[in-house]
């Protein structure tokens, strides 16, 4: 059996062991703007199951935190009208790195720097498990969606676009 590369620990994984989340670790050769599609290809997933967290920020510049299939975009028409908000949309990769305490590409939604709202596509929380940031780029964790409405008190909405 291959020895599991140990990857140290991050405020994500941190956070899944103060609450005792069970989770699996999937480390691999992280590639700039390759994103979840290139994980899930390296790791033999379905892109579909490697989730990306997304900061997105409204019209007020309020950061928020979205959970998206890593094959779907976001609709933010669609999110902005599901939260109340005039308008959402990406935040910059720099203000996005402030909010989250994370690198672009290394974001994870468990133990970010600030307390900010996640929703969840709802689609998402029908798989039996997904695979999502573990806090640094090139780490991917392996965990029950349902983790994400217990830890972080996601909220389901409905706002996938294909890609």
């Amino acid at each position: 059996m291959a020895k599991k590369e140990h990857v140290s620990e991050t405020p994500a994984t941190q956070m899944l062991k103060a609450h005792q989340v069970t989770f699996t670790e999937h480390p691999y050769e992280y590639l700039e703007h390759g994103g979840a599609q290139h994980s899930a290809q390296v790791l033999g997933f379905d892109p579909f199951t490697v989730v990306k967290t997304l900061i997105m920020q409204d019209q007020d510049a309020k950061p928020l935190v979205i959970l998206m299939h890593g094959n779907r975009k976001v609709s933010t028409k669609n999110l902005a009208r599901q939260i109340g908000a005039k308008s959402v949309e990406p935040c910059a990769p720099e203000v996005a790195n402030r909010h989250s305490g994370y690198l672009v590409g290394g974001t994870s939604p468990f133990g970010t720097r600030r307390a900010m709202p996640v929703y969840i596509e709802e689609s998402i929380l029908t798989l039996p498990s997904i695979l999502i940031n573990g806090g640094r780029r090139g780490y991917l964790v392996g965990i029950d969606p349902a983790v994400c409405v217990q830890l972080l008190a996601a909220k389901a909405v409905q706002c996938a676009l294909a890609e």
